[in-house]
């Protein structure tokens, strides 16, 4: 995976001023479990490598990825994420902020500059140290908070997207389409010139379609395998088969499926997608998965896309850095509204900072 590769300070750096302090605070794991698990320390800073560059964070959000990697689950994933204990010590999926300093190496980047990514870990650490590879230019039009929810979710929504052959007058079934992942996908199969249905539970009609949707199936009242032909379906929750799925497509669609629900401890919603690739070879269709990668190229798209008003995030609640661990509590339902975002570090510093009630005692 892309991402923060050391939290520990290491490499040469160029700074424009010396900093106040040299320490900060961040969400800390050492071991698996549940939200209790997650701790807020303080710790000192990072450093930037060569190619690296240190971000002050100012907003992350909470993925799935985060309370799979926190539990280490599903169990047969622990060669890659850790056997006994996390691999990444510092959680955290997405980072929005500003270039604090870079590494001698960076040339795209430069202190000042409001940035955002997807990376490996430390997305909830007010600094983090992040690959000038994986790293783009924040939205303008957009919110730290905002940003922040981006990265992760709609990376996997574009590239998932992009696997599946979407493209202009190609019909698509979205399945979870109000999460975090799937309200992205509905905005960029639109912008890609689809025909979109979003398959979501009763509350989230509503949201569904004015994210775009052509047509919205409430799975709580129909059968949404009964529809189509859709030339794309892309699974992104729920425990249905890929069999069932299978009927809803065209005799050459695409079937892409990511995560979902079910499967237990030891493969978890791999199994259902190990068992429909061992499909694919035998049927018409093309059936898959993918996993996505961070790319600061697939963020600039994004930023596009945000930009020109053809993209905006959902977000459901927005959370301080010290409840990091409710916000993955409620990740961990799978009934989400789009994203949740997590303010790591006031955009004034609290120092400067004057509230309207003391404007008014003064």
């Amino acid at each position: 995976m892309d991402g923060v590769t050391d939290m520990q300070p290491e490499g040469t750096t160029r700074r424009t001023a010396p900093t106040k302090e040299a320490t900060m605070k961040a969400i800390v794991q050492d071991r698996y479990g549940g939200p209790e698990e997650l701790r807020l320390e303080e710790l000192d800073r990072p450093v930037p490598k060569e190619d690296e560059v240190l971000v002050r964070v100012m907003a992350s959000s909470a993925n799935p990825r985060d309370w799979h990697l926190m539990r280490g689950l599903p169990l047969i994933a622990r060669p890659q994420i850790g056997l006994r204990k996390p691999k990444w010590r510092f959680p955290g999926s997405d980072v929005a902020g500003v270039v604090e300093a870079v590494g001698s190496g960076v040339t795209r980047f430069a202190p000042g500059d409001e940035v955002f990514a997807n990376v490996e870990s430390g997305g909830f650490s007010e600094y983090a140290c992040v690959p000038e590879s994986v790293l783009a230019r924040k939205p303008s039009n957009l919110t730290f908070e905002e940003a922040a929810v981006v990265p992760l979710a709609a990376t996997t929504a574009l590239q998932l997207l992009r696997h599946g052959g979407v493209r202009e007058g190609r019909h698509v079934l979205i399945v979870g389409a109000s999460g975090g992942v799937g309200s992205f996908a509905v905005q960029i199969a639109k912008a890609l010139g689809a025909h979109v249905t979003g398959v979501c539970s009763s509350g989230n009609v509503e949201l569904v379609r004015s994210l775009g949707a052509d047509e919205v199936i409430d799975y709580t009242r129909e059968d949404f395998t009964a529809g189509g032909p859709y030339d794309v379906i892309v699974q992104l929750g729920g425990t249905t088969s890929a069999g069932a799925l299978r009927r809803a497509l065209t005799r050459d669609g695409a079937l892409v499926l990511s995560s979902g629900e079910g499967g237990g401890r030891w493969f978890g919603p791999m199994g259902r997608l190990l068992a429909s690739m061992l499909l694919s070879p035998f049927v018409s269709q093309k059936i898959g998965s993918k996993t996505a990668k961070a790319s600061a190229e697939d963020l600039d798209t994004l930023r596009t896309m945000i930009e020109a008003g053809e993209l905006r995030p959902v977000i459901e609640q927005t959370y301080p850095l010290s409840e990091t661990p409710e916000a993955i509590r409620r990740v961990e339902t799978a009934h989400v509204r789009g994203k949740l975002a997590i303010t790591v570090q006031s955009a004034v510093p609290q120092a400067d900072h004057v509230s309207e009630r003391e404007l008014v005692q003064r």
